[in-house]
């Protein structure tokens, strides 16, 4: 069987947005305190690796101001002076 374009499948990094990447490091930093001490340095240390990746990411990542951004491509119905938005069909 094959995947379709955009599956899960395709083998390609799964894009996560600020808030997930937050949700998880603090994931991440709980799994690696709950940890108990038999658990295999390997895992610790992959564990690790994620959590220096994670906060560099978030570190570089630009604050995003949403409140101040303006819609760029949506206008308000007070700039389009109150029209619908597509043109109604009349019947003759």
């Amino acid at each position: 069987m094959r995947a379709f374009r955009g599956q899960m499948s395709d083998n390609q990094p799964i894009r996560r947005s600020l808030p997930e990447k937050q949700k998880q490091l603090r994931d991440l930093k709980e799994t690696l305190a709950a940890m108990k001490s038999h658990t295999s340095p390997a895992l610790k240390e992959s564990v690790r690796k994620r959590i220096a990746q994670l906060e560099a990411e978030l570190t570089a990542a630009p604050v995003l101001k949403s409140n101040n951004r303006p819609s760029g491509t949506a206008r308000s119905r007070q700039e389009r002076g109150n029209a619908p938005r597509r043109p109604t069909i009349r019947s003759l």
